[in-house]
């Protein structure tokens, strides 16, 4: 077995400044990139720490004791992040997911949300406020996160065997107290839910079908996505990707699906709905989704862009590089002036990594390419 090599390189200083475009670019809700797609929804990082080591996402031997996580002075606060954020609703944004790390590590987060809900598309409606959490807050946070105007949450569940679980968060955190918090968000009204699982073949590919009949008929969607080779530190490997294909032929074998329609352009999960007798969509029974950002690549139809923490703009998942905004953010830039400038970033956007995988040079043990899915959110 060859010995893993994990490279250290900090993605966070592979930026450029964000520049303010010479002639203003108007708000209009229709902002399109260079490929045509629209901005339609925006990822938020609001902290870089977790209190989970997954080896998929921030494993322990980088993300240790001794990690240079970023200093409270350099996150954006929560007003910093409103007035970005208005400025993407101006362009088209009608979904903003509060990520991290871990975003319920974030002190005070509720009052976040309350600034977000203010907020309306250029339609007039509220925007679709939600959040992604590995759940291990969720029981005592749920109805606080309703009361501010959280519309859902995502929560990451990888098995629910108790080993298993506790040894992929690396942390030994039980999944009991996971499945907890999950009720206690359904209780709160925080739904529909979604649960996601990332399969890793050899590791718990043997939890989809538990996973399965656990969560069919709660009302809860509970989702499988594909091991992704996002940043540099998790020792990405092809041959640990189960494809979404073979997951969905497995719970076909036990219980049957019928594919049903995209909920909304752009997007990223496949849904399939579990069957009646008659082979049509049983609708009290519920539905999957399956990612495959590796093996069936949807960045034709990719409308997310993403910031981070403190304040640096991607254009991708897989992205090399971001834009900062921050100087513009806490400088003498007018609102105008900020929104011209992101208007100016996204109207360059052409990535399309997942399409073009195949034909890269391959780059996951050289940590020069890609910035850590902990640091962007997923």
């Amino acid at each position: 077995m060859s010995e893993r090599v994990i490279p250290l390189v900090d993605q966070r200083s592979t930026t450029r400044l964000a520049a303010v475009p010479s002639a203003p670019i108007a708000a209009t809700g229709l902002l399109g990139d260079a490929l045509g797609r629209p901005l339609r929804d925006l990822r938020i990082s609001v902290t870089d720490r977790c209190n989970f080591r997954c080896s998929y996402c921030m494993p322990k031997d980088v993300f240790d004791k001794d990690y240079p996580y970023l200093p409270h002075s350099a996150l954006l606060s929560f007003e910093e992040i409103t007035r970005v954020a208005c400025q993407f609703v101006a362009h088209g944004v009608q979904k903003i997911r509060l990520t991290g790390g871990e975003p319920l590590l974030r002190k005070n987060i509720e009052v976040l949300i309350e600034q977000l809900a203010a907020l309306r598309t250029v339609e007039g409606r509220p925007l679709d406020i939600t959040l992604t959490t590995n759940g291990s807050l969720l029981e005592r946070k749920a109805a606080s996160l309703k009361a501010a105007g959280l519309q859902r949450v995502t929560v990451s569940l990888d098995g629910l065997d108790d080993a298993i679980f506790r040894a992929m968060n690396d942390v030994d955190f039980p999944v009991a107290d996971v499945l907890r918090g999950i009720d206690a968000a359904q209780a709160a009204g925080l739904g529909p839910i979604k649960v996601n699982m990332v399969v890793k073949r050899g590791t718990n590919h043997h939890q989809i079908l538990p996973m399965a009949r656990h969560f069919k008929g709660t009302g809860i969607v509970l989702r499988f996505i594909e091991y992704m080779d996002v940043g540099a530190t998790n020792g990405w490997r092809m041959d640990e990707v189960l494809p979404s294909a073979d997951v969905v032929r497995l719970i076909q074998s036990e219980l049957p699906l019928v594919q049903l329609d995209p909920s909304a352009p752009g997007e990223t999960a496949e849904r399939w709905g579990y069957a009646d007798a008659n082979g049509q969509h049983d609708v009290q029974a519920g539905e999957i989704g399956v990612i495959s950002s590796v093996t069936q690549a949807f960045c034709q139809d990719c409308n997310r862009a993403r910031l981070s923490t403190e304040g640096k703009l991607y254009l991708c998942l897989f992205a090399s590089q971001g834009h900062d905004l921050r100087p513009l953010v806490r400088g003498n830039a007018s609102d105008e002036e900020l929104a011209s400038a992101i208007a100016a970033i996204w109207q360059g956007r052409s990535d399309r990594y997942s399409e073009l995988r195949a034909s890269l040079p391959p780059d996951a043990s050289t940590g020069t390419r890609r910035v850590e899915m902990s640091y962007i959110g997923g």
